[in-house]
């Protein structure tokens, strides 16, 4: 599956690189390479930008899969949040993953000296507290390969987390094995400033119902605040509580809801693309031999199999995917072959190394980088500028944007902060606001006026919010400034709260009011959808900042 090998590139180059570089990087064609960019592209995983090829959130739905049938995270993670709010310490989820430990849940307290690490990065077991925990459970193939990695890769440059140098404090494989066999007799795994200076962490292990070891549940501390010894002596035990407790979490049955598994084909590539086979088909009647279709089965496979946390039969597995039974065999086949799936023979399992593919980095995008290409292109359809802005206390606060070169344009720029209620974008996210924080805001707010038409009455304001409300988009024409008029709409996250506002801005005699709404509102809206769409994909697992 030679496309997994563009993807894999595209990741180690923190998601963008030059097309030409991509066929020297993977030692494929030009050709080859580029058939793999239109399947990517045409699946939602990857655009063009200026000559790079650059992946998508959308590409993170493949280590979704692997995390929801993990069932870590979701089981997991809201035990290790509350613990890192009751020890006001950083606190960490990790598995086991071939001869390292790949984080797969982040609890991070925010502080100038606080966890860098994101979900799906990868340490060697050498490196950290998690990874000693995994090794106890090593056997003499395991060491062999550990042995053969640190001889062809000394500085662990393979790891792209790993801050340099720090693998070279960790000694030999005496070393190493004296302190697994440490940890294999106090139950406990610990960090020293190994990784990094100040960094100190202590980890346990997390059973699971087979009786290996699911995850390592740590806590991450500073110097300046914790020391080993410290941690051992205040957080052990109560750690030893909350593993417990996961164990037995882990040990009950699985429960997903429907809308949060991952059981089906990426369908990205377009708004209303079809499911499985069938955008297959259409795929690959759209771009005919460009269209690489073992790439697009292969990662169908992959996001099936997100769909159980038992694995899944072959059967299944073609079911879910919409593939033949044979042509599903020959994808698991490759696919474990290289090391993204595993099996008995009768059942079918994603590994971690799943989150290879992009994750980490796609996993620390904001919303202005989730939301630039999509106002680009929004831009470019309607030919005005478009933006993207926050609530900022009583203020909007423009956290992206996209300009188009006129004669008369709106002159802003990013961080760029207006009054709210004077503006579209200000009344699409004041009208997102639950009704005690409207009815504060109109209490407080003075309403000057900034032309002849600005709203000025908190009675008139409070009723042109409730009309947003219920049209789901606002129109502001000569409030803010005479001559200008916006149009926007709201941009929502998982849980349907208004956290952002999406906007075209024009002079009122490029169009007028009907032809705004009937021209500019359509993709407006689209926009905005695939802009929660983007967000949906990147926060199932991931928290995404603001700005």
């Amino acid at each position: 599956m030679r496309g997994i090998a563009v993807i894999q590139a595209l990741a180690a180059s923190r998601g963008r690189r030059r097309v030409s570089e991509l066929a020297r990087v993977t030692g494929l064609a030009r050709s080859t390479v580029d058939r793999v960019l239109s399947t990517l592209e045409r699946l939602g995983y990857v655009r063009p930008y200026e000559g790079d090829a650059v992946l998508t959130p959308a590409l993170m739905e493949l280590g979704n899969a692997y995390l929801a049938a993990s069932r870590v995270p979701d089981t997991l993670g809201p035990i290790a949040d509350a613990l890192a709010d009751e020890l006001d310490e950083s606190v960490s989820l990790a598995v086991p993953d071939a001869d390292g430990a790949r984080f797969v849940h982040q609890a991070t307290r925010r502080r100038a000296m606080s966890l860098a690490f994101r979900i799906g990065d990868r340490l060697p077991a050498e490196l950290g507290a998690p990874g000693v925990l995994f090794a106890a459970a090593w056997d003499e193939q395991d060491w062999a390969a550990w042995r053969h990695r640190r001889a062809a890769d000394p500085d662990a440059t393979a790891f792209a987390a790993v801050p340099p140098g720090a693998v070279a404090a960790t000694g030999d494989e005496r070393v190493f094995r004296a302190r697994v066999e440490a940890s294999h007799r106090d139950g406990t795994g610990v960090d020293d400033q190994m990784i990094e200076p100040g960094l100190v962490a202590i980890a346990l292990p997390v059973p699971d119902p087979a009786g290996g070891i699911a995850c390592a549940l740590s806590v991450v501390s500073h110097t300046s605040r914790q020391t080993v010894d410290s941690l051992r002596e205040t957080v052990l035990p109560r750690m030893r509580e909350v593993a417990d407790r996961m164990a037995a979490g882990l040990a009950g049955p699985s429960e997903a809801s429907p809308d949060e598994t991952s059981a089906s084909p990426p369908t990205h590539g377009t708004p209303d693309a079809p499911a499985g086979s069938a955008a297959r088909l259409a795929a690959k009647s759209d771009l005919g031999p460009e269209f690489v279709e073992s790439l697009a089965r292969g990662l169908a496979v992959v996001t099936a199999l997100g769909g159980s946390a038992e694995g899944l039969p072959l059967s299944a597995v073609a079911d879910a995917s919409g593939l033949a039974r044979a042509t599903a065999r020959r994808a698991l086949i490759t696919l474990t072959y290289l090391g993204y799936v595993t099996g008995d023979g009768k059942r079918f399992r994603l590994t971690p190394k799943v989150l290879d593919l992009g994750y980490s980095h796609l996993s620390g995008l904001t919303l202005p980088q989730i939301a630039r290409p999509h106002l680009a292109a929004l831009a470019e359809r309607v030919h005005d500028s478009a933006s993207l802005a926050i609530l900022a206390g009583d203020d909007i606060q423009y956290a992206g944007r996209v300009a188009v070169a006129r004669v008369m344009s709106v002159n802003i720029t990013v961080g760029t902060r207006l009054p709210a209620y004077a503006t579209a974008m200000g009344r699409v996210l004041l009208a997102g606001l639950t009704a005690a924080d409207r009815a504060a805001y109109l209490d407080r707010v003075e309403l000057p006026a900034l032309t002849p038409h600005t709203v000025t009455a908190p009675a008139d304001l409070d009723a042109l919010l409730t009309a947003t409300a219920q049209a789901g988009f606002a129109l502001a024409e000569d409030e803010l400034e005479v001559g200008l008029r916006s149009i926007a709409v709201p941009v929502r996250d998982r849980q349907g709260k208004v956290i952002a506002a999406v906007n075209v801005a024009m002079h009122v005699r490029r169009r007028t009011v009907a032809e705004t709404e009937a021209d500019v509102l359509p993709p407006l809206r689209a926009a905005a959808a695939r802009i929660e769409r983007d967000l949906r994909t990147a926060t199932r697992y991931s928290g995404t900042a603001v700005v």
